[in-house]
């Protein structure tokens, strides 16, 4: 199975606040390749979020923009390559949102949601959220709510969950975005 794993965090409650992404390439089931980047949005940051994903706007303040990084991981959103996310309807609103900010047209690609396939093969977990998954599944989540570490950990999920169930049942998961 060949996908891209994404995670942003934002500065705020406004979805193109986006202070970090992380980008995990996974080729014939194996981690191959991660991108991460602080993300300057630009924005004021809300106390709650920086209380969950410790990101401040000291340290974004020299960071690239969402503008300048698109360029470089834009040939990655097609509807040739699955986009996965845990909770993907946030990701991707992410990075909708992002687009339409610095109006660059929105790529149609494909998305699958391991929040759904959680849900759909492990339905007796008492929640679906990233950290519970990762413990039943034995995955090692480092610094949950780090981009990186959570695109890292979504990998690993579906990676397990291919193993696990095969590629039948998550097709019928997939949605085009």
């Amino acid at each position: 199975m060949n996908f891209i794993a994404l995670d942003f965090e934002t500065a705020n409650q406004k979805r193109n606040s986006a202070c970090s992404i992380a980008i995990v390439m996974v080729r014939n089931n194996q981690i191959v390749d991660s991108f991460y980047s602080l993300l300057n949005p630009n924005d004021k940051f809300h106390y709650r979020n920086v209380q969950v994903h410790h990101i401040t706007e000291d340290q974004v303040q020299d960071a690239p923009t969402f503008a300048e990084i698109w360029p470089y991981i834009k040939p990655l959103f097609t509807d040739s390559l699955l986009t996965v996310a845990h909770n993907a309807p946030f990701d991707n609103s992410v990075l909708k949102a992002c687009l339409k900010k610095y109006n660059f047209p929105v790529p149609n690609f494909l998305s699958l949601d391991t929040v759904k396939t959680s849900r759909t093969f492990y339905p007796d977990l008492p929640n679906h959220k990233l950290n519970t998954v990762s413990d039943y599944l034995e995955i090692d989540l480092k610094n949950h709510h780090n981009a990186l570490a959570d695109s890292l950990a979504c990998a690993n999920i579906l990676i397990n969950q291919y193993q696990q169930f095969g590629s039948t049942p998550l097709k019928k998961l997939v949605k085009q975005v």
